[in-house]
């Protein structure tokens, strides 16, 4: 059947391939069964891998959250100096 790659940012194995053993319909979801190395077999829903349809509600390929702990540095650093420049233009 081939192998799949886990894609969902927050799914511990994200990046790694395994082999697909089968498909199944768990609960009204589609599941494909795989085989870990070390852990042995486990199910992941098929939309948290790459063998899942391309979502109708995105442009392209989606990317990790970029709000992870940097990101969020980041985006803090760039709030407080936004700030900075905007109280300087009201005082000066």
């Amino acid at each position: 059947m081939g192998w799949a790659e886990i894609t969902h940012p927050f799914h511990p194995f994200r990046g790694q391939q395994f082999l697909i053993l089968k498909v199944r319909r768990v609960s009204g979801i589609d599941t494909l069964i795989l085989r870990g190395s070390t852990i042995g077999t486990f199910g992941v829903p098929l939309a948290w891998t790459d063998r899942a349809l391309p979502s109708p509600h995105t442009d392209g390929p989606t990317e990790a959250c970029p709000l992870d702990g940097p990101g969020l540095l980041q985006l803090a650093n760039l709030i407080d100096q936004l700030n900075r420049e905007a109280k300087k233009g009201l005082d000066g």
